[in-house]
């Protein structure tokens, strides 16, 4: 790992922990204990800074994933593997660090949606498509509708006029958004593994 990357893995720390907001410039610089130098060449300014973190978390998700994914026996237990995942990441994240993002930041913000809308979705797609053609998932739903539905889930979970944050765990709204719907989507094979996931998890 690179010094920037470590670098930009301690600030995401910081910003997830506490939000992206709470924290000026200076004070970022005086937590990492490097130089005001050393900042100025790393990032033009705090823009600068959120997009390159963001950016850094986006592909260390995407290693992550395949990381994990690679180990799954199944598409059943690929879907439980990012559910368990997604949760975990939620229950661990200030919600001001989504709000900061989209109030401070549309342009780093676009970013995220961009990748939810490509990465993400051909991960899903490609998940519950291989799934269905081994049989877990039922061959009479409409795929792409499939995803488009999960990907407006997801932007309904992020909407803070829908879900305030001060009202909602938002792993709680997204434990209930998905599992019960990608439990709908098994088939008798599917929803076997489904419950032997579910019961031996703690999501």
């Amino acid at each position: 790992m690179s010094f920037l990357e470590t670098i930009l893995g301690e600030i995401l720390h910081v910003f997830k922990q506490e939000g992206i907001e709470a924290n000026s410039e200076e004070e970022l610089v005086r937590r990492l204990d490097i130089r005001q130098t050393t900042y100025k060449e790393l990032f033009k300014d705090k823009s600068d800074m959120v997009r390159q973190v963001i950016l850094h978390d986006m592909r260390e998700q995407e290693k992550r994933d395949k990381q994990m994914l690679q180990h799954a026996a199944n598409p059943v237990e690929e879907i439980f593997l990012v559910l368990q995942q997604s949760i975990g990441e939620l229950k661990e994240l200030n919600p001001a660090f989504i709000i900061d993002l989209q109030q401070h930041y549309p342009g780093v913000w676009g970013l995220v949606m961009e990748h939810l809308h490509t990465y993400n979705y051909h991960l899903d797609l490609d998940i519950i498509n291989r799934g269905i053609l081994q049989g877990y998932f039922r061959k009479d739903i409409n795929l792409q509708l499939v995803i488009k539905i999960i990907m407006e889930q997801f932007n309904m979970l992020i909407n803070p006029s829908i879900f305030p944050p001060e009202r909602y765990e938002l792993s709680e709204v997204f434990r209930s958004m998905y599992l019960y719907y990608v439990r709908g989507l098994c088939t008798e094979q599917g929803s076997k593994l489904a419950e032997e996931y579910f019961s031996r998890s703690n999501i």
